[in-house]
């Protein structure tokens, strides 16, 4: 169903890729928008490696959850900040691509299991969580990709 790898000695193991899902803060969504038309959108993002999902937080509302209720297969990249060998101009960059299903979390528990998971991978101010949660979590929607592929690989730029 998913290509192999043309330049498969760059790719990256699974564990690989999911220290990079892990570790890093963003990556780009791609979804199926209006009138066949790609939409890739940046976002902030949570990796649970035990129930293999991805999750997202977000309005309610807008383009990207009326292109998702059409349709549920997306693409999500992510890639790290990279690093240069010595003496060496060139930046080495691992990526790695996730294909799979969203779903809408419709949960309040989980909603808010997750708006925590989220917070917490950019701060510790306990204060500031405490008062998104409280001042913010009624306006929320989370989203889980279930991944059915993934893949990635270590890019030299030169």
């Amino acid at each position: 169903m998913f290509r192999e790898m043309r330049r498969f000695k760059q790719q990256l193991t699974i564990d690989e890729c999911i220290d990079v899902l892990k570790n890093e803060k963003r990556g780009v969504l791609s979804i199926i928008g209006e009138n066949g038309y790609p939409y890739g959108i940046p976002m902030n993002h949570f990796y649970d490696k035990i129930k293999n999902k991805i999750y997202f937080h977000g309005a309610k509302a807008g383009y990207k959850i009326d292109s998702i209720k059409k349709c549920k297969k997306v693409c999500y990249t992510v890639f790290d900040k990279g690093y240069r060998k010595e003496n060496d101009w060139a930046l080495n960059v691992k990526s790695v691509v996730v294909f799979g299903d969203i779903d809408i979390v419709t949960d309040t528990e989980k909603t808010k299991e997750i708006c925590e998971l989220l917070c917490k991978k950019f701060t510790d101010d306990e204060e500031y969580l405490k008062n998104e949660i409280q001042n913010h979590l009624k306006n929320v929607l989370c989203l889980q990709i279930t991944p059915v592929h993934i893949t990635g690989k270590l890019v030299n730029e030169s």
